[in-house]
Protein backbone atom coordinates (compact mmCIF):
# COMPACT_ATOMS: atom_id res chain seq x y z
CA UNK A 1 0.00 0.00 0.00
CA UNK A 2 1.26 3.46 -0.91
CA UNK A 3 -0.20 6.48 0.89
CA UNK A 4 -0.08 9.66 -1.15
CA UNK A 5 -0.05 12.80 1.00
CA UNK A 6 -1.33 16.01 -0.61
CA UNK A 7 -1.85 19.60 0.54
CA UNK A 8 -5.64 19.39 0.83
CA UNK A 9 -6.35 21.49 -2.28
CA UNK A 10 -8.55 20.39 -5.19
CA UNK A 11 -5.59 20.65 -7.58
CA UNK A 12 -3.43 18.75 -5.12
CA UNK A 13 -5.95 15.93 -4.93
CA UNK A 14 -6.04 15.47 -8.69
CA UNK A 15 -2.25 15.73 -8.87
CA UNK A 16 -2.24 12.78 -6.48
CA UNK A 17 -4.71 10.91 -8.69
CA UNK A 18 -2.41 11.51 -11.67
CA UNK A 19 0.61 10.20 -9.77
CA UNK A 20 -1.21 7.05 -8.69
CA UNK A 21 -1.18 6.08 -12.38
CA UNK A 22 2.09 7.79 -13.29
CA UNK A 23 4.06 5.79 -10.72
CA UNK A 24 1.78 2.74 -10.85
CA UNK A 25 1.01 2.78 -7.14
CA UNK A 26 -1.23 -0.21 -6.43
CA UNK A 27 -2.89 -0.44 -4.03
CA UNK A 28 -2.96 3.24 -3.13
CA UNK A 29 -4.77 5.67 -0.85
CA UNK A 30 -4.83 9.46 -0.93
CA UNK A 31 -4.90 11.47 2.31
CA UNK A 32 -4.52 15.18 2.95
CA UNK A 33 -1.54 16.05 5.15
CA UNK A 34 -3.73 17.60 7.85
CA UNK A 35 -5.66 14.31 8.22
CA UNK A 36 -2.62 12.05 8.18
CA UNK A 37 -1.98 10.85 11.72
CA UNK A 38 0.53 8.04 12.05
CA UNK A 39 2.98 6.15 9.90
CA UNK A 40 2.17 2.52 9.18
CA UNK A 41 4.69 -0.27 8.79
CA UNK A 42 2.40 -1.69 6.11
CA UNK A 43 2.33 1.46 3.98
CA UNK A 44 4.89 3.60 2.20
CA UNK A 45 4.26 7.33 1.92
CA UNK A 46 4.64 9.48 -1.17
CA UNK A 47 4.50 13.27 -0.82
CA UNK A 48 2.59 14.96 -3.61
CA UNK A 49 3.68 18.37 -4.88
CA UNK A 50 0.66 20.12 -6.40
CA UNK A 51 1.06 20.40 -10.16
CA UNK A 52 -1.67 22.24 -12.06
CA UNK A 53 -0.76 20.61 -15.38
CA UNK A 54 -1.13 17.12 -13.94
CA UNK A 55 -4.41 18.02 -12.25
CA UNK A 56 -5.72 19.58 -15.46
CA UNK A 57 -4.93 16.44 -17.46
CA UNK A 58 -6.94 14.30 -15.04
CA UNK A 59 -9.87 16.74 -15.06
CA UNK A 60 -9.88 16.91 -18.87
CA UNK A 61 -9.97 13.11 -19.05
CA UNK A 62 -12.79 12.96 -16.52
CA UNK A 63 -14.77 15.60 -18.39
CA UNK A 64 -14.38 13.58 -21.59
CA UNK A 65 -15.64 10.42 -19.84
CA UNK A 66 -18.16 11.83 -17.35
CA UNK A 67 -19.06 15.25 -18.73
CA UNK A 68 -19.00 18.56 -16.87
CA UNK A 69 -21.83 17.39 -14.63
CA UNK A 70 -19.78 14.38 -13.54
CA UNK A 71 -16.76 16.53 -12.71
CA UNK A 72 -19.08 18.82 -10.75
CA UNK A 73 -20.29 15.83 -8.73
CA UNK A 74 -16.72 14.89 -7.83
CA UNK A 75 -16.04 18.49 -6.83
CA UNK A 76 -18.98 18.28 -4.45
CA UNK A 77 -17.62 15.05 -2.98
CA UNK A 78 -14.31 16.81 -2.36
CA UNK A 79 -16.04 19.81 -0.75
CA UNK A 80 -18.16 17.55 1.45
CA UNK A 81 -15.08 17.01 3.67
CA UNK A 82 -16.06 13.38 4.19
CA UNK A 83 -13.20 11.28 5.55
CA UNK A 84 -13.47 8.89 2.63
CA UNK A 85 -13.90 11.54 -0.08
CA UNK A 86 -10.50 10.88 -1.65
CA UNK A 87 -11.16 7.14 -1.80
CA UNK A 88 -14.51 7.70 -3.52
CA UNK A 89 -12.99 10.05 -6.08
CA UNK A 90 -10.11 7.67 -6.81
CA UNK A 91 -12.66 4.86 -7.22
CA UNK A 92 -14.68 6.97 -9.67
CA UNK A 93 -11.56 7.78 -11.69
CA UNK A 94 -10.59 4.10 -11.87
CA UNK A 95 -14.06 3.08 -13.07
CA UNK A 96 -14.21 5.89 -15.62
CA UNK A 97 -10.93 4.68 -17.13
CA UNK A 98 -12.13 1.08 -17.14
CA UNK A 99 -15.50 1.95 -18.69
CA UNK A 100 -14.89 5.21 -20.63
CA UNK A 101 -18.08 4.95 -22.68
CA UNK A 102 -20.34 4.64 -19.65
CA UNK A 103 -21.37 7.26 -17.13
CA UNK A 104 -20.18 5.21 -14.20
CA UNK A 105 -21.60 7.74 -11.72
CA UNK A 106 -25.05 6.42 -12.64
CA UNK A 107 -24.07 2.89 -11.70
CA UNK A 108 -25.87 2.88 -8.35
CA UNK A 109 -25.29 -0.86 -7.98
CA UNK A 110 -21.69 0.02 -7.18
CA UNK A 111 -21.47 1.02 -3.48
CA UNK A 112 -18.96 3.82 -4.09
CA UNK A 113 -21.06 5.36 -6.86
CA UNK A 114 -24.14 5.10 -4.66
CA UNK A 115 -22.27 6.90 -1.88
CA UNK A 116 -21.21 9.64 -4.32
CA UNK A 117 -24.86 10.10 -5.30
CA UNK A 118 -25.90 10.41 -1.64
CA UNK A 119 -23.18 12.96 -0.91
CA UNK A 120 -24.07 14.96 -4.02
CA UNK A 121 -27.72 15.05 -2.93
CA UNK A 122 -26.78 16.24 0.58
CA UNK A 123 -24.50 18.92 -0.86
CA UNK A 124 -27.21 20.15 -3.22
CA UNK A 125 -29.65 20.39 -0.31
CA UNK A 126 -27.16 22.45 1.69
CA UNK A 127 -26.52 24.77 -1.27
CA UNK A 128 -30.28 25.29 -1.66
CA UNK A 129 -30.59 26.15 2.03
CA UNK A 130 -27.73 28.63 1.80
CA UNK A 131 -29.51 30.34 -1.09
CA UNK A 132 -32.67 30.57 1.00
CA UNK A 133 -31.43 31.27 4.52
CA UNK A 134 -28.38 33.52 4.18
CA UNK A 135 -29.13 36.94 5.68
CA UNK A 136 -27.00 39.96 4.84
CA UNK A 137 -26.48 42.83 7.28
CA UNK A 138 -25.43 46.29 6.12
CA UNK A 139 -22.22 47.41 7.83
CA UNK A 140 -21.05 50.95 8.48
CA UNK A 141 -18.78 50.83 5.42
CA UNK A 142 -21.90 49.91 3.37
CA UNK A 143 -20.71 46.36 2.66
CA UNK A 144 -23.43 43.73 3.09
CA UNK A 145 -22.13 40.97 5.34
CA UNK A 146 -23.38 37.45 6.13
CA UNK A 147 -22.11 34.72 8.46
CA UNK A 148 -22.63 31.03 7.72
CA UNK A 149 -21.78 27.70 9.37
CA UNK A 150 -22.80 25.07 6.80
CA UNK A 151 -22.39 21.37 7.46
CA UNK A 152 -20.30 21.10 4.29
CA UNK A 153 -17.83 23.42 2.59
CA UNK A 154 -20.37 24.84 0.14
CA UNK A 155 -19.15 28.46 -0.03
CA UNK A 156 -17.41 27.94 -3.41
CA UNK A 157 -20.69 26.56 -4.80
CA UNK A 158 -22.89 29.53 -3.85
CA UNK A 159 -20.72 32.40 -5.06
CA UNK A 160 -22.19 32.58 -8.58
CA UNK A 161 -25.75 32.72 -7.19
CA UNK A 162 -25.08 35.77 -5.02
CA UNK A 163 -22.81 37.39 -7.57
CA UNK A 164 -25.62 37.25 -10.13
CA UNK A 165 -28.29 38.29 -7.65
CA UNK A 166 -26.43 41.20 -6.04
CA UNK A 167 -24.29 42.58 -8.84
CA UNK A 168 -24.76 46.22 -7.82
CA UNK A 169 -23.63 46.05 -4.19
CA UNK A 170 -20.55 45.00 -2.30
CA UNK A 171 -21.02 41.92 -0.17
CA UNK A 172 -19.10 39.47 1.96
CA UNK A 173 -19.95 35.95 3.09
CA UNK A 174 -17.86 34.47 5.90
CA UNK A 175 -17.75 30.79 6.86
CA UNK A 176 -17.16 30.87 10.61
CA UNK A 177 -16.60 27.13 10.91
CA UNK A 178 -13.82 27.05 8.30
CA UNK A 179 -12.34 30.48 8.86
CA UNK A 180 -12.48 31.87 5.36
CA UNK A 181 -14.83 33.92 3.24
CA UNK A 182 -15.50 35.58 -0.10
CA UNK A 183 -15.71 39.31 -0.85
CA UNK A 184 -17.42 40.78 -3.93
CA UNK A 185 -16.25 44.30 -4.86
CA UNK A 186 -18.70 44.96 -7.75
CA UNK A 187 -16.26 43.42 -10.24
CA UNK A 188 -15.06 40.07 -8.97
CA UNK A 189 -15.41 37.75 -6.00
CA UNK A 190 -12.24 36.81 -4.14
CA UNK A 191 -11.53 34.45 -1.27
CA UNK A 192 -9.93 35.78 1.91
CA UNK A 193 -8.64 34.36 5.19
CA UNK A 194 -8.71 36.82 8.12
CA UNK A 195 -6.11 36.90 10.86
CA UNK A 196 -7.02 36.16 14.48
CA UNK A 197 -8.24 39.67 15.35
CA UNK A 198 -10.20 40.02 12.11
CA UNK A 199 -11.74 36.60 12.65
CA UNK A 200 -13.00 37.65 16.10
CA UNK A 201 -14.41 40.89 14.70
CA UNK A 202 -16.23 39.08 11.90
CA UNK A 203 -17.89 36.79 14.42
CA UNK A 204 -19.14 39.74 16.51
CA UNK A 205 -20.39 42.36 14.06
CA UNK A 206 -22.99 44.03 16.30
CA UNK A 207 -20.88 47.15 16.80
CA UNK A 208 -20.19 47.39 13.06
CA UNK A 209 -23.81 47.57 11.89
CA UNK A 210 -25.03 50.55 9.90
CA UNK A 211 -27.75 52.62 11.61
CA UNK A 212 -30.13 51.81 8.76
CA UNK A 213 -29.54 48.11 9.37
CA UNK A 214 -30.33 48.35 13.07
CA UNK A 215 -33.57 50.19 12.32
CA UNK A 216 -34.48 47.67 9.64
CA UNK A 217 -33.90 44.74 11.98
CA UNK A 218 -36.14 46.26 14.66
CA UNK A 219 -38.84 46.87 12.07
CA UNK A 220 -38.61 43.34 10.71
CA UNK A 221 -38.70 41.78 14.17
CA UNK A 222 -41.78 43.83 15.04
CA UNK A 223 -43.47 42.79 11.79
CA UNK A 224 -42.64 39.14 12.38
CA UNK A 225 -44.04 39.30 15.94
CA UNK A 226 -47.24 41.04 14.86
CA UNK A 227 -47.98 38.67 11.98
CA UNK A 228 -47.30 35.54 14.02
CA UNK A 229 -50.47 33.63 15.01
CA UNK A 230 -49.77 31.53 18.16
CA UNK A 231 -52.87 29.34 17.61
CA UNK A 232 -51.51 28.19 14.25
CA UNK A 233 -48.02 27.49 15.52
CA UNK A 234 -46.63 24.15 14.27
CA UNK A 235 -43.10 23.89 15.62
CA UNK A 236 -42.46 20.43 14.15
CA UNK A 237 -43.29 21.56 10.61
CA UNK A 238 -41.40 24.79 11.13
CA UNK A 239 -38.22 22.96 12.14
CA UNK A 240 -38.56 20.60 9.17
CA UNK A 241 -38.66 23.57 6.80
CA UNK A 242 -36.15 25.67 8.70
CA UNK A 243 -33.69 23.60 10.81
CA UNK A 244 -32.73 25.18 14.13
CA UNK A 245 -29.04 25.41 13.21
CA UNK A 246 -29.90 28.30 10.88
CA UNK A 247 -31.96 30.27 13.40
CA UNK A 248 -29.14 32.23 15.04
CA UNK A 249 -28.42 34.07 11.78
CA UNK A 250 -32.03 34.98 11.00
CA UNK A 251 -33.09 38.48 12.04
CA UNK A 252 -36.58 37.35 13.08
CA UNK A 253 -35.05 34.78 15.47
CA UNK A 254 -32.77 37.15 17.40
Amino acid sequence: MTTLLYDGSFEGLFTAVFEVYEYKFEPAEIISKKNHQTESIFSETHEVITNEKKAKRVLQKLEANLGKKGVSQLLRVYLSEKEHAERLILSAVALSLEFPKENILNNFAHPDMMEIAKITKSMSREVHRMHAFIRFEKLQDEVYFAKIEPDFNVLPLIISHFKNRYQDQKWMIYDIRRGYGVFYDLEEAQFFEPNFDENFQLKKTGSLLHEEEMNYQKLWQRYFFKTNIPERKNLKLHVQSLPKRYWKYLTEKY
